[in-house]
């Protein structure tokens, strides 16, 4: 009994892990004996020993407490700022539509280049009401072709709307505002272009006159009747790429002619 109160060894494991023994030798118990109003010795022991122990729990505690909130806090922080990142992602996503636009105001302003037309992929389609081109070089042709009609041409007012299919798909609308002079008479004309884009290639380029659709067996009451109007656009389009020499890129000033 005398060894067990003369050393009471109490272990605490610390934040850091390190082991503590904390030994408490009898003479101390028996001073505090005399000074405590005749407590038994035991029971001044068992008083002891829990109040150390409630102590060293205590101090053990703490730092594992503060560290607890502090990691709280960093995890937090770090969701809160992933979430602020994918909201400005979100709110700012990259526009196809701000790489294309200076090409199409190029091909309509009759300044276009062989450059402006690798918008467009190599199956890619336009048409508008007199026109239907397949392939790159048959769209080079009806635009190469504007010039020679029109001795002014361009799009002088548009709106922009884009919007998002799919990762790699978009429709751009483009509402316009055109302007033609033929024969030093002037022709504004409204229209809608609209753009369809695939991994950022223009696949199909449709301009709708004064808005409305393109007449063909889709959109007219007698299928028929859209049918000739679809072979009248082939026909008028393969007739233009002729004169055009079939898409030929016109001759730089000053330089040689180079074919697409």
């Amino acid at each position: 009994m005398n060894a067990l109160v003369s050393r009471t060894i109490f272990t605490n494991i610390s934040s850091s892990s390190s082991v503590k023994i904390f030994a408490i030798p009898l003479k101390t118990y028996r001073a505090m004996a005399l000074n405590s109003q005749g407590l038994p010795l035991k029971t001044l022991s068992l008083l002891f020993v829990f109040l150390l122990l409630r102590s060293s729990i205590a101090c053990a505690s703490e730092p594992q407490l503060i560290l607890g909130v502090e990691d709280k806090q960093v995890m937090e922080d770090q969701v809160r700022e992933q979430q602020c990142k994918e909201a400005c992602d979100f709110n700012s996503p990259q526009r196809v539509s701000e790489d294309i636009i200076p090409h199409i105001l190029n091909l309509y302003g009759s300044c276009a280049t062989a450059h402006d037309f690798k918008i467009y992929a190599p199956n890619a389609t336009f048409e508008d009401p007199l026109m239907r081109a397949h392939g790159v070089k048959q769209i080079k042709s009806a635009f190469y072709s504007i010039p020679k009609v029109f001795s002014e041409s361009k799009i002088v007012e548009y709106n922009i709307k884009e919007n998002v299919i799919s990762p790699s798909q978009r429709e751009i609308l483009i509402d316009n505002k055109q302007h033609y002079k033929f024969m030093g008479k002037g022709i504004d004309m409204i229209s809608l272009i609209k753009l369809y884009v695939e991994g950022g290639k223009v696949v199909r380029h449709e301009d709708w006159w004064d808005k409305k659709p393109l007449w063909n067996r889709d959109t007219v009451k007698v299928p028929l009747v859209g049918r000739i109007m679809e072979i009248t656009r082939r026909g008028s389009m393969l007739t233009t790429h002729t004169f055009m020499r079939f898409g030929k890129d016109p001759t730089p000033a000053g330089g040689n002619s180079a074919s697409s």
